[in-house]
């Protein structure tokens, strides 16, 4: 079974757009995230990122996982570990 799901950008039927709402937003930031991360598209990216856009990427995302979750959250929901942790 798979750790990782991608299923909001494969049943959204809304409007994709940004700026004009909080939710709208939101849907937005993951519709996009959720195509960035495509592997068909990565294995294209990875090669056409400069080093300073591969460095700006990893800091923003991995600066908003140290903002927005602690320790046990950054373990279980991105990580996907099991917490064996007693």
């Amino acid at each position: 079974m798979a750790k990782h799901a991608h299923t909001f950008v494969e049943t959204y039927q809304e409007l994709v757009g940004f700026g004009l709402n909080r939710t709208m937003d939101e849907n937005a930031v993951i519709f996009y995230l959720q195509k960035f991360s495509d592997d068909a598209l990565m294995a294209v990216m990875r090669n056409r990122l400069t080093d300073d856009e591969l460095s700006t990427l990893f800091d923003l995302i991995s600066g908003l996982l140290r903002k927005h979750l602690n320790e046990a959250e950054y373990h279980h929901l991105f990580l996907k570990e099991d917490d064996k942790r007693s």
